[in-house]
């Protein structure tokens, strides 16, 4: 049975009424939103969110910027999709958008077609880099995990407690009890009581690669 799941995108826009309307856009085309005026709010959320995808003005109206904050949980998280969403001059963006691999710039002025701001997260989204396990990532449902994700349930097939993975990624347990929800949930071992979800995601996992180390 398929489980329905939505993806998790981080807007950071200083612009109050703006953030409202694109949260309410992304929600409505079936995301799952958190939302910051600034970069350190967003840094705090990052953690506790566990995004899919990033959608962040340039300028901030402080430091750091909206392209400071990307290189920094594209350091953070790789499998991060990025879309920077900018007044700025398309070409003010640079070849790569500025500077991040696969990192796309979408200008405020097509807003008015949203769903221009759509398909540029949906093509960030899907031209993320994905780990290279051969067709083993077909298998279960593993091919719909994350890097971090696949790295938390590697964690767990060692039997790894959730306090630990939380002090190994530099996380808190709450935001390790998020994605690990979000991990059983693509897996599809959730809804049924008799099966422990944490052991059939563990199984899973060790019939794909083996034994972790």
């Amino acid at each position: 049975m398929s489980t329905e799941w939505a993806r998790r995108v981080l807007v950071v826009e200083d612009q109050s009424a703006l953030r409202v309307l694109l949260c309410d856009l992304l929600q409505r085309h079936g995301f799952e939103t958190v939302s910051a005026a600034d970069a350190a709010t967003a840094t705090q959320l990052f953690t506790e969110f566990d995004p899919d995808a990033l959608l962040t003005d340039i300028d901030l109206g402080s430091r750091p910027s909206g392209a400071e904050l990307a290189a920094m949980l594209a350091e953070l998280a790789p499998h991060l999709a990025i879309v920077f969403l900018s007044s700025y001059p398309r070409a003010a963006a640079g070849a790569t958008a500025m500077g991040i691999p696969r990192a796309l710039f979408v200008p405020k002025q097509t807003l008015d077609s949203p769903r221009t701001l759509i398909d540029a997260l949906e093509q960030a989204l899907s031209t993320q880099p994905v780990p290279d396990a051969g067709s083993v990532l077909s298998r279960e449902g593993l091919g719909a995990l994350t890097r971090h994700q696949l790295d938390v349930l590697a964690m767990i097939a060692r039997g790894w407690s959730n306090d630990r993975i939380a002090t190994e990624t530099g996380s808190t347990v709450r935001a390790v009890e998020r994605s690990i929800s979000r991990i059983f949930d693509r897996l599809g071992v959730t809804g049924d009581p008799t099966v422990n979800p944490r052991v059939a995601a563990a199984a899973t996992y060790l019939a794909a690669f083996g034994p972790s180390r």
